[in-house]
Parts: C-alpha cells; structure tokens; sequence
C-alpha cells in the first residue's frame, strides 16, 4: 500500500442566521492541501492560502506558532506555502487587510501516512426535513481532487459524487430522515477515509417553533397609545410569517432587515390589546404547514384609573436582605381574578419582572437566591381582565439593596488531558446571574484574553488554534456596569496542558 499523508479538516464556529442589519463581508480565508499524485499524496505537498481580496500579505500557523509572514511584489489572490521536512501538524492561515490581518482561517491538520481520517458534515440550512424543505448535506474534506461519499445508516449504497473543485467539499440533497456520515476517497480504486462524525436528520410533521421577542415599550407596563414592536425570529431564511393573538391572526403593519426575522409593529395600542401574543413561519413551498406556535409574549396595559395596590417585603424587615437568601414581595389588590405584574426599575429602565393570576387578591412574588444583581426599586400594579379592561395606578416602590460581591462562577474544561497544539481549548464559565459579561484570566495576568457579554448565566470563552505559548492555570469572572455595577469573585482555577503530537 502506498504511503499517505492524511488530511484532516477541522471546522470552527459555524455562523448561525444574520441577527443584525449590517453590510457584511467575507474576509476569513480558505486553507487547503494539495498534491502532484492523489495516488502518492505524500509527495510535494503543497498548503494553498486563498484570500477573499487580493492582498500581498499571507502568513501560515503550524501547531499554534505563527511562521514568518510572506510579502509578495504585487496583489495576489492566493499564495502557496510548500512544506518540506516533517510536514505532520495543524495548520490555519492568515491574509493581509489594510487595516492589518484577517481572522485565522478553519483548521487543516496532516497528521501522519497510515490511514485517511474523516472530513467534516454539515447540514444546511437546518438539520430536519418537513414537506417544502430543500434539505443539503455538505461534506468537506482538506484535499482537493477527492470522491465524496455520503452513506445513511441502515442503507447499502453510497451517495457519490465527481471530484470536489475549488472548495474542496460536495453537496448531496437529503430527503430522508436518519443518522448520515460521509467519506472520501483519493482516487476510483482507493481506500475509503474515516467516516466523518454522524450526522441526524429528524423528519418533523411540521416546523419548529420561532422564537418571539418584545423589546422596547413593550417589555414595560403599557399605557393607551403606546407603540410596540414584536420580533419574530425564525431557525432558517425565506419564510412567511404570521402574528396571533389566541387563535387570531393580526394583520399589522410589518418591517424586517434580515431573511430570518419580522418585526410586527402594534401602532396605539389600546385597552383590551393586553394578553399572549404568538407568531408562527411556514415555508414559501408549502402554503398549508405553519410551524408550531413560538413561545407567548404577554403586554400588560393600564390606564391607572383603578385604586394603587397595596405593596410590601416579607417579612416586612427585608428592605436589605442579606445575599443568598430568599425574599417575597406581597402586592393586594381590592379585585379578585386580576392580572398582576411585579415591575422592576433601574438605571436599566423600567420593565414588567414577571406576572401572576391569583384566584383571589392578593399575589405573592417570590425571589430566590437573591444577589447584588437583584438590587432596584420594584412596584406592582393589577388589570382587570374584564371589560372595560381598566389598569391600576402603580404601588408606592420599594428599594431593595443587596450588599457583597455575587457567588463565584464555576470554570470547567471541556477537554480531558492536554490539548494538542494547534487545536482550540473551550472554558466554560457558569454563575447564577444571567446578562452578565464573562471574563478568562490566565494566572498572573490582569488583562482578560477572552470576553463574552451573555444574555445567560454561563458562557464558553474558547482559546483559538493554542500554542505552546497558551499553557498555563486560567480562572473566569463574571461583571456588570447596568444595571449595577459589580464584578464576582475569581473562579478556582484550571490547568491547560499544551501537548505538541
């Protein structure tokens, strides 16, 4: 059997739905291996960095260590490195922007002759099949020249496909649901590579729920005449929307700068516009199949011309509880069956915290584990869910003030042993407070080398295409400047080892 040099290509992030209206374009470049004879593809290897722009500036990564950047004469769209030596490792490359350099591109690793390990698959635009959807399989491999094949477990046919082009990767057309894994081979008679990792594809009767989001007034306690926008915010692109309230669709005024996302605009909305709103998406090709309902957003509206509810701690001596324990906010109504809606303000502004429906009238909130980050004044007000629909006045505020530093997050790795140079090493760092801003420190510096702003309570900080360099112990924190400002205590910390083979 001839001596191969394997190829393997690891991918990174992979980028989800356009989440902003933004002019955005390409600069990542594409790394890829090539060789005279795929029959020897030992022989005369060559590494070909593709940039987006021409540019005279290319640079290689081997194993986490950048090599010495390459200037050429004129422009180029391309540059080729040819290796010599021991060429086995993990390589990424860079090229050259006016402002500087671009980000790294996707990891490439040659890792010895023995055998052909596994590309990389994908699914796209999502990882279901419903009536209506073009589902794709792309398998991408580091060598160009190749077959793909893409199997479904259970079948005994390959999927096959004619040699890859410039971007070294095939697609197939998925129709079927099941568990997928794709190969390669370098030529028609040649050994078939490690399969990739597996693939499921779910057939779904109808598609997943969007995720529907109020922002803006729309997250306060409303008031007659008040403008609200509701964001609906589908899993893939190029779909038909729609806006309920119960089982009615609204027909209102509509805007969107991304093909994933509508915006619904509530112009004036008035008494008895309060309740659950829901939006649902079908697919252009198939007119009858709406997805299932997005989780609700309840607006809450009031005219205050109902009596002030009567609001207070308990235990009434709470208005500065110590951190970690708990706290219930008791709000009394002279109406039986409102809708009550404990509201919070801050320098973050003023919005609803969370709802409830006694059946009598009283409502009891209750906070738990409180912390630093639950400081702000809070009040309640109450609407009757019976004609004419008429709202509260708010309660008087009551200042809550909690003293000392939040809990220390936990810092865990993601990875087992060392990491070998040249692969990304993921943190992850998880605390009790959401919408906080994540922070890794390595041990004796002060300087954060990753920040992750989060609207959850944990968050990954991944160190990209590590070195040598990288070893070390790391902690995480986690802070807030709004709506006040605080910072936690370090985590415990962990080791990162940084193996070269």
């Amino acid at each position: 059997m001839s001596m191969l040099v394997v190829f393997l290509l690891l991918w990174g992030v992979t980028w989800g739905p356009v989440t902003e209206a933004a002019i955005f374009y390409e600069t990542q470049p594409s790394l890829w291996a090539e060789s005279k004879s795929l029959l020897k593809p030992s022989a005369n290897v060559t590494l070909t960095c593709q940039a987006r722009l021409e540019t005279p500036d290319f640079q290689l990564f081997k194993n986490g260590v950048a090599q010495e950047p390459v200037h050429l004469d004129s422009p180029a769209i391309k540059h080729q490195f040819l290796l010599t030596g021991d060429t086995q490792g993990r390589y990424r490359c860079r090229s050259g922007l006016s402002t500087g350099w671009t980000q790294l591109s996707k990891l490439l690793e040659l890792t010895g002759p023995k055998s052909l390990p596994a590309p990389w698959l994908s699914m796209t635009p999502v990882s279901w099949v419903t009536p209506g959807l073009k589902t794709t399989a792309v398998c991408r491999g580091g060598l160009r020249g190749v077959t793909f094949l893409l199997r479904r477990e259970g079948d005994h046919e390959f999927l096959e496909v004619p040699e890859a082009q410039e971007d070294v990767e095939a697609t197939f057309p998925v129709h079927q649901p099941g568990n997928y894994s794709c190969s390669y081979r370098t030529d028609g008679e040649g050994a078939l590579s490690e399969p990739s990792a597996t693939v499921t594809i779910e057939e779904l009767a109808a598609p997943p729920p969007p995720v529907l989001m109020h922002r803006g007034e729309s997250s306060q306690v409303l008031h007659p005449g008040n403008m609200v926008t509701l964001t609906c915010v589908a899993p893939l692109s190029g779909v038909d929307f729609q806006l309920r309230r119960g089982e009615k669709e609204l027909l209102v005024p509509r805007s969107s700068t991304s093909p994933d996302r509508v915006f619904f605009h509530l112009n004036a909305v008035a008494l008895g516009d309060g309740g659950h709103y829901t939006c649902r998406y079908r697919l252009h090709d198939n007119q009858n199949g709406w997805s299932g309902d997005s989780a609700p957003v309840e607006l809450i509206l009031s005219d205050e011309t109902l009596p002030a509810p009567e609001f207070s701690p308990e235990p009434e001596s709470s208005p500065e509880p110590e951190s970690g324990r708990a706290l219930r906010l008791r709000c009394l109504a002279p109406l039986e069956g409102a809708r009550f809606a404990l509201v919070r303000e801050d320098r973050g502004g003023r919005r609803v915290h969370r709802f409830q429906s006694p059946a009598g009238t009283e409502a009891l909130f209750e906070l738990h584990n409180i912390s630093v980050a639950d400081s702000a004044n809070y009040s309640c007000v109450y609407v009757d869910l019976k004609p004419p629909f008429g709202g509260s006045a708010p309660s008087e505020r009551l200042e809550l003030r909690v003293d000392g530093p939040p809990p220390r997050p936990q810092l865990r790795a993601t990875w087992s042993g060392a990491v070998l140079a040249g692969r990304d090493a993921v943190l992850r760092c998880e605390g009790p407070i959401p919408d906080v801003t994540f922070e890794l420190l390595r041990e004796g510096e002060t300087k954060a080398v990753k920040t992750v702003r989060t609207p959850g309570a944990a968050a990954n900080l991944e160190l990209i295409f590590v070195g040598p360099q990288h070893a070390g112990n790391y902690r995480c924190r986690y802070r807030s400047w709004v709506p006040h400002t605080f910072e936690s205590e370090l985590s415990d910390p962990v080791e990162l080892l940084v193996a070269e083979s």
